[in-house]
């Protein structure tokens, strides 16, 4: 994993994406993924993420993703 990750970084840097962007796009997708795994529940999620549930609330809203 380690490696295919700092490939991406490296691609991701060597093509001009921006910091903010990045972190934007992997925040949305990660979240995205773990929603599909617990089936939407926010419960579920937020123990699978780490984050508190008003806080994945807050930010399944912020990327108009589907609870």
């Amino acid at each position: 994993m380690h490696r295919d990750l700092e490939r991406l970084v490296a691609e991701m840097v060597d093509g001009g994406i921006h910091f903010v962007d990045a972190a934007r796009e992997f925040e949305r997708r990660f979240l995205e993924l773990a929603l599909k795994r617990t089936d939407g529940s926010i419960t579920r999620c937020a123990a699978l993420t780490g984050l508190h549930r008003n806080t994945l609330a807050r930010k399944i809203a912020e990327h108009k993703l589907k609870g």
